[in-house]
This record gives structure tokens, C-alpha cells and sequence, in this order.
């Protein structure tokens, strides 16, 4: 019983940020993909997390998607090359995604990701 005082206690305690990244960790495990902390390049992940951020970057000759993905430990970059825009990826949104993750700019990618949109937490 204490114990579930003192986690409270703790969360109550926490800032948003922190909260919200223990959470997402957590899902994570409980999804059974991987923490993108522990992913590394060329390696084939299973990434769970939410939506931080969807940008169209359109460039000369190739429109380009680019979604921020956060599981709680790290971020990664899901880009979608020639894709303008994608039904359901949006700001907010919790996705699984699929592939091999490269580096680019120091920052973890997945060029066109297989990805499941996940449904909405009540």
C-alpha cells in the first residue's frame, strides 16, 4: 500500500514531461517493440511512440514527409519520400513503425517506415 502512496506521491511530484515520458517507456514495453535508445544503425527496429511533430519538407524534385516519433527514451525520425501527406499521421498520434534504422545528421531515421496507426487512448 505505501508503495502505491509513494509513486503517487512521485508523480505528483513530476513534472508533465517526465510523467509523459514514463508512460510512453512503459507502453513501449508493454508493446513488446524496442526503446529507440537501445536502437542502433542498420539495425531492424519495431519503434512504438507518439507523434511529437509532422513536417512536408518539399525539395526540388521530392516532396518529403518527416514525423517525429517519441517512445519515452529517444526520438526517431520516420521520413517518407515522395509523400506529401499521410491519412492519420498527425501531431499527437500514437504509431508502431517498421524498419531499418539509419543515421542522418546525427539524428535515428527510418526512410518508409511500414507503420500501423495505433487507436486513441480513452
Amino acid at each position: 500500500m505505501s508503495t502505491r502512496i509513494g509513486q503517487w506521491l512521485k508523480k505528483l511530484a513530476a513534472d508533465d514531461e517526465t510523467v509523459d515520458a514514463e508512460v510512453l517507456s512503459s507502453e513501449v514495453e508493454a508493446s513488446g517493440c524496442q526503446h529507440a535508445a537501445g536502437c542502433w544503425q542498420g539495425q531492424r527496429v519495431t519503434v512504438i511512440g507518439r507523434l511529437r511533430a509532422v513536417n512536408l519538407h518539399p525539395s526540388d524534385a521530392l516532396a518529403t514527409l518527416v514525423a517525429e516519433l517519441y517512445d519515452g527514451t529517444d526520438s526517431v525520425s520516420l521520413i517518407w519520400l515522395g509523400r506529401r501527406s499521410i491519412p492519420g499521421v498527425e501531431t499527437g498520434r500514437t504509431v508502431k513503425a517498421k524498419g531499418r534504422l539509419a543515421m542522418k545528421d546525427g539524428q535515428k531515421v527510418i526512410y518508409n517506415p511500414d507503420y500501423e496507426l495505433m487507436p486513441a487512448h480513452a
